[in-house]
């Protein structure tokens, strides 16, 4: 069937350019599969580094813009944390939009895997929410640009004790700022999302003796953890109400917006969670202006990107634990610099990662 002109007119006050030169991104790719029902999408922010690495996340998304800017804010923070990490990649995301309890299927991620082998190893893809390492079994099938596999395999497994391990030490970087101690005994922390990083932060939390709160949407994990661990559940619509010494957002992003930040009740917040500020130009001031001391996220949860990229040299976790052991040094800079130049700390680790990324990008123009 001829397509008319009118099928394919679009709103010209809202062209996808305009996003992607707001900060430069190089390249978006829509990838959809009428037999399978597949619907992706591929965001490459910067490659200066190296390849662009990001997980593969799948959620059933209201609409595709949504899908589009999630996209594109993770694929560029990202680039920020391969930098901040000191890792030689870029920055990059993958979406797939749907339920991943209904669509997921052999043939599903192998279809994925093709639109990836087709870039070239500018992206490599990894898990994230919504996808498994079983997911990255099928992808491998059909292209080497991916990690996140399986031990058997050769890769690192779950990346989640690794990313919490980095979170732990971002969060006893601030302690130490701000209560003089990185000891975390006795202090109150509120973790709000359970999965598994959130669950692994609560195990090294509770270790060391903190007096843990925890929200999800979730009640039966949340019974579960309160069965192992001694936790004091909190409803979500509550966790803004209650007295604590750390705010750990460990689900989704944008919870330091308008509504929230007047609302904590903290000294610190640290957490796993990508994009936790709503806008960063806003949000970052925001709480700089109450006197809450905010981890990046991209720095403090890099430790999941940082087992992933052990795996492309041959995996070890013992090399992975130990550059993730650099975060607590890095947030300490970070914070110092912050206080200096009387800036954000998410503006202080911005810079490091950017000199970093214009330093590199000169060396590999010079001919």
């Amino acid at each position: 069937m001829t397509a008319t002109l009118k099928e394919f007119q679009v709103d010209t006050s809202n062209l996808l350019f305009s996003k992607l030169t707001a900060h430069d991104y190089e390249q978006i790719v829509f990838c959809q599969d009428k037999i399978t029902g597949l619907k992706a999408i591929i965001a490459i922010h910067n490659t200066t580094l190296g390849p662009g690495l990001g997980g593969l996340r799948m959620y059933n998304y209201k609409n595709e813009a949504d899908a589009i800017n999630d996209v594109l804010r993770l694929s560029r923070g990202m680039t920020y944390k391969a930098a901040i990490s000191g890792l030689n990649l870029g920055g990059a995301k993958a979406v797939i939009i749907g339920d991943p309890r209904k669509l997921k299927s052999e043939a599903f991620m192998r279809k994925f895997g093709r639109f990836v082998e087709n870039l070239n190893g500018k992206y490599i893809t990894a898990e994230d929410i919504g996808t498994t390492t079983r997911d990255m079994e099928y992808i491998k099938m059909e292209t080497e640009y991916v990690t996140g596999l399986p031990e058997i395999m050769g890769g690192g497994g779950d990346p989640s004790p690794v990313t919490a391990h980095g979170v732990h030490l971002g969060l006893k970087a601030c302690a130490k700022e701000v209560f003089g101690s990185d000891n975390l005994h006795g202090k109150k922390v509120l973790v709000e999302g359970i999965g598994k990083v959130g669950g692994n932060l609560v195990h090294l939390l509770s270790e060391e003796g903190a007096e843990i709160y925890v929200s999800d949407v979730n009640e039966e994990a949340l019974k579960n953890l309160a069965a192992e661990y001694k936790v004091k559940v909190v409803p979500l619509d509550e966790r803004f109400n209650i007295d604590i010494d750390i705010y750990s957002p460990c689900a989704l992003g944008a919870t330091l917006n308008d509504e929230n930040i007047p609302n904590l009740k903290c000294a610190i917040v640290a957490g796993a969670a990508n994009n936790q500020l709503a806008d960063e130009t806003v949000h970052g001031p925001a709480l700089m202006e109450r006197g809450i001391l905010y981890a990046p996220d991209f720095l403090i949860n890099a430790g999941g990107l940082i087992n992933v990229y052990t795996e492309l040299n041959g995996y070890n976790r013992a090399i992975a634990m130990a550059h993730t052991d650099a975060i607590y040094d890095v947030t300490r800079s970070i914070i110092k610099t912050a206080k200096d130049e009387n800036i954000p700390t998410y503006a202080a680790a911005n810079k490091m990662a950017e000199k970093r990324i214009d330093e590199i990008g000169k060396i590999h123009l010079t001919y």
